[in-house]
């Protein structure tokens, strides 16, 4: 039984389950999963407001955008154009930042993103 538990308290897993945390979108499940845990540990609290934080921003940006799109004209074909790009970009940003979190995690350096752990340190 000893040999369970430390398996399970092995650093290894324990970057393996933070990675999961980072994954883009379906990150997220897991994430708010140790937020409503009140048993857990400090840094996969901090890394799980943050992927909370960065997932919540792209699903209200990404809703912001294609309800901006909604209202262009549909004359206005380059206002259309352009909304489709910011939103592509912005999409591409989340998923790139998700990806640099993980490529840091896997050096084992720090995991703080300039903006967004600052308003991730705010949430419960």
């Amino acid at each position: 039984m000893e040999d369970v538990r430390d398996v399970l308290n092995s650093p290894t897993l324990n970057r393996l389950v933070m990675f999961a945390y980072l994954v883009p979108v379906f990150g997220m499940v897991p994430a708010v999963w140790i937020l409503t845990r009140r048993k857990s540990d400090r840094h996969h609290r901090n890394l799980s407001r943050l992927s909370v934080t960065l997932g919540l921003a792209w699903i209200l940006g990404s809703l912001a955008f294609n309800a901006s799109l909604g209202a262009i004209d549909e004359n206005a074909i380059g206002a259309q154009i352009w909304m489709t790009l910011f939103d592509s970009v912005f999409s591409s940003s989340y998923f790139v930042a998700s990806l640099w979190l993980m490529v840091r995690l896997w050096k084992r350096q720090s995991l703080d993103l300039p903006g967004f752990s600052s308003i991730a340190k705010h949430l419960p």
